[in-house]
């Protein structure tokens, strides 16, 4: 399997070389030159595999020459033998049609862990063979900062490095980065918002100043090892509501659009999928992409749902890519016209292609508590958190044949976010006994300000050189 960059002239990358490079050389982003697919066949003696097996089934046309079909699997249960439930991600049923999908039993509570837990063991699995060092440098709106840390905290050829907005991350993701003390993890509180931050991280994969010394890459999804884990999930939920001859609608909660592409992923896969509802809280860049084809970034407005606070969503240039006829150059130039003025409207062949399978949704405040009543009200006390609630709110007005069942992807657990589900229905959930004394730990964190300078010097004082 070979990887190519959305932008046309990076060097082409098997599996390994794409993990650990995480950004293309020019800034775009690796996915395969063409994608593999399985026949109806092929997915239906999938159905009722144990998660593990599921995803190596699922990820092994991906990985090629670089795990053999055994190492692959060895790797899947050891990352999937951490989680709390014995399905991995199991479906819960609201009503007659619609149901959740539960992504949030791994050690920190979202679904980050499912595809971080193994993306820390392909990186060691790499370096090791490579005798390399690893530097980590990503940027988090919440729940990527402490999956990605839990995943690589204490692993001796990584330094990791995540930057949060101050102040825009709730107490729970904050503390769930700040209280974990293993030596290669440092944690950065920035002034500004996660697109700053995300804006330096990728300026950073272009500074040849930096890469010289260190070997950088990413647990964004920008890499597509970590998108790639995530595809096997929407395979999971398919076979359980009669898929693949049965097609299924999901509702995905959305902000740095690397989720829903996962889904794009298994549609291109074979899966049978009816669509794909992409969720937007106010911060709606996404939602006017897709339903009018602008692509503009204005400012971010802080929510209840921080994770999708974004305005500049990464990942949608792999979608762009993809359905817009694969041109690399052309998209590279149109990616530099939304760098510079941060507005771009789609071509007719992105906004064609998306319709194919995508929908777009927008809730605000009032919504998105609208939907956190409607579960506890009428299922059963279901108590859902802030972003999948603005998943939910968009699959319950979908429109959708009544005999497509809708999966909504539930992101997060609802005790990440406890102020935000208490004022909606008025109780306060827990955090799960997996999380231990969280609010009795030491943080530990540096504040520096939203300046790359200040960022690119203390990476450099801190980690170690690639070798």
């Amino acid at each position: 399997m070979e990887y190519v960059s959305t932008r046309g002239s990076a060097p082409a990358l098997d599996f390994e070389g794409a993990t650990l490079a995480g950004l293309a050389a020019d800034g775009g982003l690796y996915l395969p030159r063409e994608w593999p697919r399985f026949t109806t066949g092929q997915i239906a003696a999938m159905r009722a595999l144990p998660y593990p097996e599921l995803a190596a089934r699922v990820m092994q046309p991906f990985v090629g020459d670089s795990l053999t079909p055994q190492r692959l699997r060895e790797l899947c249960e050891q990352a999937y033998g951490r989680f709390a439930h014995a399905a991995v991600t199991p479906l819960t049923q609201l009503d007659e049609r619609h149901w959740l999908l539960e992504l949030f039993h791994g050690p920190t509570l979202a679904f980050k862990d499912v595809a971080l837990q193994l993306l820390g063991l392909l990186f060691e699995e790499f370096l090791g063979r490579r005798d390399e060092r690893l530097t980590i440098v990503g940027a988090t709106s919440g729940d990527t900062g402490s999956a990605a840390i839990d995943a690589v905290a204490g692993r001796e050829r990584i330094d990791i490095f995540m930057l949060h907005p101050k102040g825009r991350v709730s107490d729970v993701q904050r503390r769930q980065m700040t209280t974990v003390k293993a030596p290669n993890v440092y944690n950065v509180a920035i002034d500004g918002s996660f697109d700053d931050a995300q804006a330096m991280v990728k300026r950073m994969f272009g500074d040849a100043a930096m890469t010289g010394r260190f070997r950088i890459s990413a647990v964004n999804s920008i890499n597509w090892a970590r998108l790639m884990a995530q595809v096997v999930y929407y395979f999971a939920a398919a076979l359980q509501l009669g898929g693949p001859e049965r097609k299924v609608a999901f509702s995905v909660p959305t902000g740095n659009f690397g989720d829903v592409f996962a889904g794009h992923v298994a549609a291109r896969m074979g899966l049978p999928i009816e669509r794909l509802i992409v969720a937007t809280n106010v911060n709606d860049i996404l939602h006017r992409a897709l339903s009018a084809g602008d692509y503009s970034a204005g400012t971010v407005t802080p929510t209840a749902a921080p994770s999708m606070d974004i305005q500049v969503s990464s990942n949608f240039e792999r979608l762009l890519f993809d359905v817009g006829g694969r041109d690399g150059r052309a998209l590279a130039e149109q990616m530099r016209g939304f760098e510079a003025s941060k507005a771009m409207r789609l071509t007719n062949a992105q906004r064609e292609g998306a319709a194919a399978l995508f929908t777009s949704a927008r809730a605000d405040a009032a919504q998105m508590s609208q939907a956190m009543r409607w579960a506890w009200e009428k299922c059963d006390g279901e108590v859902i958190d802030p972003h999948t609630a603005i998943g939910l709110h968009a699959a319950l007005h979908a429109g959708l044949p009544e005999c497509v069942p809708v999966v909504t992807l539930a992101t997060a657990h609802p005790a990440k976010f406890p102020e935000a589900v208490e004022r909606a229905i008025g109780r306060r959930p827990s955090l799960p006994a997996r999380a231990g004394n969280l609010f009795e730990r030491d943080e530990r964190y540096v504040e520096l300000p939203g300046d790359y300078a200040a960022i690119a010097a203390y990476v450099a004082e801190h980690a170690a050189p690639s070798r």
